[in-house]
């Protein structure tokens, strides 16, 4: 995510660099170039000397998106007073990804707080010239991508069009007909550029859908209703942060540690690992929890996202499940080098991978190789609670002996069809072998015959998920949840 948003900014940066040079833009090819050279490194020196300070390894990726960043919202100039202010704020912005920190997640975007802080000193004006019609067809692109790829178009979607139904609504009660203020307020205004590069930032948002949503309708309202609170005027920034506080009270409202107990071989190529909490974890079933391992990491940094794998409790052990590639990643090593006894961070416990609470409702559950994991944990809780629901799993493995949880599968009472080489010996009550190979939308269809009166749930690797997703709506199947492991 972090390589797909700076290419996108990069894109658009050499885009309005070329049309300045054409005279298309306001302001000078100098001015650009000037303050574009200034934001970024800046913005990359000082996430290096911020984290010297705090002995943590800095992401130079993030701290180039923020420059990037800066260099679209703040008044482009040459000036030496000017430039100053933005060498400033990107350093206001990095400072911000320690100082207003907690738990591992920042409270701010540190674009907006930065471009907010030297915007409120008087020393320089955020006027968001991204916002102009010939950057617009590029922005929208970038904006898109990013949005779809984070799984975060329901909010940028909820934000653009709140808040372009109520500029548009301010624009024709003064005499603006319908198609310009269409035109006005998307070609004007920096509704896109915010929703797809600085409202989606993940660190600055709640856990869960709807409070997401909720996070987008006020930040979109704050966006387009003008106010002035004293000195303190409206701006895109502002409203971004006080939509960050909104989402920051949506968070874990403590920290999380797990002393970590050791791990078991799941299958020939995955662990799992045990913690128990310091303190009672609450989460429900089918959510994730992002954990950070201290370590000299990789360019993805220290932290990474687990489906949880048992079912809640207030006083038992927490077990997250990780797949064991050939290559091993820097996270990977730490993770699996750990010591019983160590402690480990966790940043949030979120996600909307959960059964519907109408036990009634049939499911068929899709799973792909570590993503039975989630599955493990709904299951689990529904055997130990007593809740009886109408599942279907079906399950690929590559190897039979990749099988995880199987037990669990066998005991929870389950159908299971599985997709694998060959069958297990023996195989279990009320298992299916549906032939080896990939699961397509044939298999489904043969195995699960009433498969469109059931709600689907997919897990796996992304492109099982994505083949799924458009094969089970190819079957008639309304409403699909999907959750996807890309590795670690």
């Amino acid at each position: 995510m972090y390589r797909l948003v700076l290419l996108a900014l990069v894109a658009v940066a050499v885009v309005a660099v070329v049309l300045s040079a054409l005279g298309q833009l306001a302001f000078p090819v100098v001015d650009l170039l000037a303050m574009l050279a200034v934001a970024v490194v800046t913005s990359f020196a000082s996430s290096w000397l911020f984290a010297l300070v705090f002995r943590t390894r800095p992401h130079p990726e993030s701290s180039l998106i923020t420059g990037f960043l800066l260099f679209f919202l703040l008044y482009p100039s040459s000036s030496a007073a000017d430039l100053g202010s933005v060498a400033l704020a990107a350093t206001i912005a990095n400072a911000s990804k320690y100082l207003f920190a907690i738990r591992g997640r920042h409270i701010f975007n540190p674009a907006a707080i930065g471009a907010l802080v030297v915007s409120l000193l008087g020393l320089n004006f955020s006027v968001w010239w991204v916002a102009t019609p010939y950057l617009l067809p590029l922005t929208a692109v970038g904006a898109f991508l990013v949005l779809y790829r984070s799984r975060r178009l329901p909010v940028g979607l909820t934000f653009v069009a709140i808040a372009a139904a109520i500029v548009m609504v301010r624009l024709m009660s003064t005499g603006t007909d319908f198609g310009g203020a269409l035109a006005t307020t998307f070609t004007s205004f920096p509704l896109v550029f915010l929703a797809g590069f600085m409202l989606s930032e993940p660190l600055t948002l709640p856990p869960r859908l709807w409070q997401q949503l909720v996070v987008a309708a006020v930040v979109a309202v704050l966006f387009a209703v003008p106010f002035t609170i004293g000195p303190v005027f409206s701006s895109p920034e502002l409203a971004l942060v006080a939509g960050n506080l909104v989402a920051f009270a949506f968070g874990q409202r403590r920290g999380i540690r797990l002393a970590y107990r050791g791990k078991r071989a799941l299958t020939p190529t995955s662990w799992e690992l045990s913690f128990d909490p310091v303190r009672p974890v609450r989460f429900r079933p089918g959510q994730y929890l992002e954990l950070t391992v201290p370590h000299r990491a990789d360019f993805r940094g220290s932290r990474r996202i687990f489906s949880i794998s048992s079912p809640p409790t207030t006083d038992g052990p927490l077990t997250v499940t990780l797949s064991v590639p050939e290559k091993p990643s820097s996270f990977k090593r730490a993770f699996l080098a750990l010591e019983p006894g160590a402690t480990v961070r966790a940043t949030s416990v979120g996600g909307d991978f959960t059964l519907p609470a109408d036990a009634t409702v049939p499911l068929v559950l899709v799973a792909g190789g570590i993503g039975i994991t989630p599955f493990a944990s709904q299951l689990a809780h529904d055997h130990a609670a007593g809740v009886r629901r109408d599942v279907v799993v079906v399950y690929a493995v590559r190897d039979t002996a990749e099988l995880g949880y199987s037990d669990l599968l066998e005991s929870s009472g389950v159908r299971v069809v599985l997709v694998s080489p060959e069958p297990p010996r023996p195989m279990p009550a009320g298992w299916t072998w549906a032939g080896s190979g990939r699961i397509t939308g044939d298999v489904l269809r043969d195995a699960v015959p009433d498969l469109a009166s059931r709600r689907a749930y997919v897990s796996g690797p992304p492109g099982l998920v994505a083949d799924m997703r458009v094969a089970l709506a190819g079957l008639g199947v309304k409403r699909v949840k999907a959750d996807y492991f890309s590795g670690y």
